[in-house]
């Protein structure tokens, strides 16, 4: 009977406490599937936060993960974010966050309360209320009330003082050096948070180099893609151009040689011809050659050679700015033909009617700006030709940011990293 008593409530309390099992792990599996996911949006809105409050820019540390179409693909997904270090460091940060992180931040504030009670304090002691001139007031019974007893750090400032130690006056001049410590200590404590926060969610030294090195060998094959295409292009135009122009005035020269006895007036025209061959031969290689290195911006630097771009447009051109210095010659040729190539897509594609170019040096960057009052829309993300240009960029470390709303204005920012020679040293 004993034993048929235990099987019973065995029985009851399996089928009592089985549903809550069983949604028990369906929590835990959701919680393990969507968990890493939320942590990293938290984490990421953190980072975010902390640029704004403590000016502290945290880079994400996170590895680069798959493309997810399919649940196999959602699983690869989910079994790399875990595998990332990244992830657990920001569990981490919030055990941290959770319980020293608020108290360094809210330290001041509450050492602010504490002053302003401190100095309310003052104002708490009993006594006779006041009597208004003219109104009679009634008279009852005396009641005994035992004050409640001050506690907390307010307590600390004043009940010394209350027994007549030093007086009631040494509250103000605590009061107020606590909330004076505390609102100067305030900055220093939020800059504090700000770095304990990037030592947690920015990445490691390691992660760091680890994508300096991813970084370094992309912009390494892209160059290394874009020397082969411009190598490839120089054979073209060769082939196409100047060599077949050479061609033709060797044969023009080799049928005037054979008319000069027979028929001079022939031969005459021939050499016309064959004369302007070479010419636009030459042209052409001098096109060719200014396409690889402008000898105006090997001679007078980088802003007369983009001031120069400015007077060939097609339409209204408004140039400013200059440099103190020159530019290292392979900056000086990247930013060169970056405003070249925005040039030639603002007369092909922007319908403008006029553009601004704007060249300086700040912040230890060469920085361009290029404005155009087209009809807007131009968006890198296209696979337009911007992309190849924020590649090649991107081997000197430097950006492209483009603002083009549709109806314009088109802003395109170019910024790359390098220091400028003396004005009178050249940089080739």
């Amino acid at each position: 009977m004993v034993l048929s008593m235990l099987l019973h409530d065995g029985t009851a309390d399996r089928t009592t406490h089985g549903p809550y099992h069983t949604w028990a792990l369906v929590a835990a599996a959701l919680l393990a599937a969507t968990g890493p996911v939320w942590q990293r949006r938290l984490t990421d809105w953190t980072r975010r936060l902390l640029g704004r409050w403590c000016g502290v820019r945290i880079r994400s540390p996170y590895r680069p993960l798959p493309v997810a179409h399919g649940t196999e693909q959602r699983m690869l997904r989910l079994g790399r974010m875990l595998a990332d270090p990244a992830t657990w460091r920001d569990l981490v940060w919030t055990a941290v966050n959770a319980c020293g992180g608020f108290l360094l931040v809210l330290a001041p504030v509450i050492a602010v309360i504490y002053g302003l009670g401190a100095l309310a304090s003052l104002h708490g002691g009993s006594g006779p209320p006041p009597e208004l001139p003219g109104v009679p007031l009634p008279t009852l019974p005396p009641v005994p009330v035992q004050p409640a007893p001050q506690a907390g750090l307010a307590a600390l400032l004043t009940q010394p003082w209350r027994h007549g130690a030093l007086g009631l006056w040494a509250v103000v001049p605590l009061g107020l050096a606590l909330i004076s410590v505390a609102l100067l200590a305030a900055p220093r404590l939020l800059t504090g948070y700000g770095r304990l926060a990037a030592a947690l969610l920015g990445p490691t030294r390691e992660a760091q180099l680890a994508q300096r090195v991813e970084h370094l060998a992309i912009t390494r094959s892209d160059t290394i893609d874009s020397g082969a295409a411009e190598l490839r292009r120089i054979e073209r135009d060769l082939h196409d151009g100047a060599q077949a122009r050479l061609v033709a005035m060797g044969m023009t020269l080799n049928a005037a040689e054979q008319l000069f006895e027979s028929s001079p007036q022939a031969a005459r025209a021939l050499l016309a011809e064959a004369k302007q061959a070479s010419a636009k031969a030459l042209a052409e290689l001098r096109d060719l050659v200014r396409g690889i290195h402008p000898p105006v911006l090997a001679d007078r630097g980088l802003p007369d050679a983009v001031h120069a771009l400015a007077l060939d447009l097609p339409l209204r051109a408004q140039f400013s700015g200059e440099l103190p210095g020159r530019a290292p010659a392979p900056v000086e040729s990247a930013g060169y033909f970056a405003v070249s190539e925005l040039l030639a897509n603002v007369s092909k594609h922007a319908r403008a009617q006029q553009v601004w170019i704007e060249i300086g040096h700040t912040g230890g960057a060469l920085r361009i700006v290029v404005t155009d009052d087209g009809h807007g829309g131009a968006d890198p993300a296209r696979g337009t030709g911007l992309r190849g240009l924020e590649r090649r960029l991107a081997a000197f470390d430097g950006v492209l940011a483009v603002s083009s709303p549709l109806g314009g204005p088109t802003i395109a920012t170019l910024e790359i990293p390098c220091a400028l020679s003396s004005p009178k040293t050249s940089s080739s």
